[in-house]
């Protein structure tokens, strides 16, 4: 939220239920190539923010900062993954994350993925040490 506008959403859905893309797509990764504890793991997922803030860094940022926050407080979720393009790996690197298998290609399709992963600490941290606004009026909650 903005000024009491809504600005983005995001799902985070742990990954033991067969309901999200990274756990399809971890199937078609090679099991050497997969970090260790994949049932542990969320999916950080439908990041959608509103078009003027599409290009704001820093609104990203804090919409992961504050969504994972939450996740924290409210859920045992020590690993994290996501599902991006290659070039968005890069962005998610300097947030955490790092990508462990990119091309994936989503069975049936011609879609192709990278899959992500961070440990729920060193993104928080990364997140939290990268210059994150404090709360004021005004700015995002």
């Amino acid at each position: 939220m903005l000024r009491g506008i809504t600005i983005g959403t995001i799902r985070v859905v742990p990954m033991d239920r067969g309901l999200t893309l990274a756990e399809t797509l971890l199937r078609e990764v090679p099991a050497e190539a997969r970090p260790q504890h994949p049932g542990t793991g969320w999916e950080v997922g439908r990041l959608a923010l509103a078009p003027e803030y599409r290009s704001d860094t820093e609104a990203l940022k804090r919409c992961l900062f504050l969504s994972l926050d939450y996740l924290s407080h409210h859920a045992a979720a020590p690993e994290l993954y996501a599902t991006c393009s290659h070039v968005l790996s890069r962005l998610y690197r300097r947030f955490g994350f790092r990508a462990f298998a990119q091309d994936v290609l989503l069975p049936g399709t011609q879609k192709s993925y990278t899959l992500i992963h961070g440990h729920s600490a060193d993104v928080l941290s990364a997140l939290s040490r990268r210059g994150m606004p404090g709360t004021h009026p005004g700015e995002l909650q």
